[in-house]
């Protein structure tokens, strides 16, 4: 992993394959490690760059006045130090919403905008959304991080064949600090994009689950208002990118390669035939295994 020692967020990141940089930004109460499915399946198409967002990972820790506009501020220093003009970005989840912000600070720099589960405003203006908010702050305080991970990947991924990824998400939940899971859920209950969603001028993709913890309503009007692209994953629940990868890392080929998205008949969970665990040698989860290294 690589160092790039933001004055605020210092950030570590990996970069793996070639081509057309595109940036990956994970979900809350993970890393980069998270997007291993789509690296295995793009990086021999385009030039991956997958950081730790602030407070997770190894990237450093957060500030008492964090905010989802310092982390797209924090992510563009990153990509102007590695001399990109233009990225690039699909988020998933808090990755989304900060891909959203990244792509409202500089409209012209980013062509190609995926977001995977996400809206534009986490503030609570609805009752699906305080229970997001105030549910997990409340297991956090009262029965820590581990159990609150293991409630977590058993909502996510409750299926038998899913065994592998609820273990996985249940660790790396567990082992996330406290601090900066209520600090990053803060940053997010305080941001709001919906009043600039016309500043954009790139190709949006958006992909929902079906069954994903807030109303497709919004995720629908939320697509119309970016002349989005919208596909829904039936049978997905939050974590898409992992119980539905095939998919997931179909859909992000095509946004690449300007093509046409796969057939409506594709948009599924996948089922009994779910990728090797993450940590499957030479992964991007194992080299992220291994700590910063620069």
């Amino acid at each position: 992993m690589c160092l790039f020692a933001h004055p605020r967020y210092p950030l570590h990141y990996l970069v793996r394959g070639r081509g057309e940089p595109l940036l990956l930004l994970h979900g809350l109460g993970a890393s980069g490690a998270d997007w291993a499915y789509q690296v295995r399946a793009l990086e021999g198409h385009a030039r991956l760059i997958v950081p730790d967002l602030p407070g997770c990972g190894h990237s450093g820790a957060l500030g008492a006045d964090s905010s989802v506009e310092g982390f797209a501020a924090a992510l563009w220093a990153l990509v102007d130090e590695l001399n990109l003009p233009q990225v690039s970005i699909a988020g998933f989840s808090l990755g989304g919403a900060v891909a959203l912000e990244m792509a409202l600070q500089r409209p012209a720099a980013v062509p190609r905008l995926a977001l995977i589960n996400s809206l534009a405003s986490y503030r609570i203006d609805h009752w699906t959304k305080w229970l997001e908010a105030r549910v997990p702050a409340v297991l956090v305080s009262l029965l820590g991080m581990g159990i609150t991970g293991r409630l977590c990947a058993a909502r996510m991924f409750p299926h038998p064949w899913q065994r592998l990824v609820r273990e996985r998400a249940a660790e790396v939940i567990g082992a996330v600090s406290p601090a900066s899971y209520l600090g990053i859920m803060r940053a997010l209950e305080q941001w709001d994009a919906s009043g600039r969603l016309g500043r954009l001028c790139c190709r949006t993709l958006m992909i929902a689950a079906e069954f994903d913890y807030t109303p497709l309503a919004q995720k629908r009007a939320l697509a119309a208002s970016l002349d989005a692209e919208l596909v829904v994953v039936r049978g997905s629940r939050h974590g898409t990118p992992f119980d539905a990868p095939t998919i997931t890392n179909a859909l992000l080929a095509a946004m690449l390669g300007d093509r046409p998205l796969p057939p409506p008949a594709m948009w599924q969970c996948d089922t009994l035939a779910l990728p090797q665990a993450l940590g499957f040698a030479g992964s991007l989860a194992e080299q992220h295994a291994l700590g910063p290294v620069a």
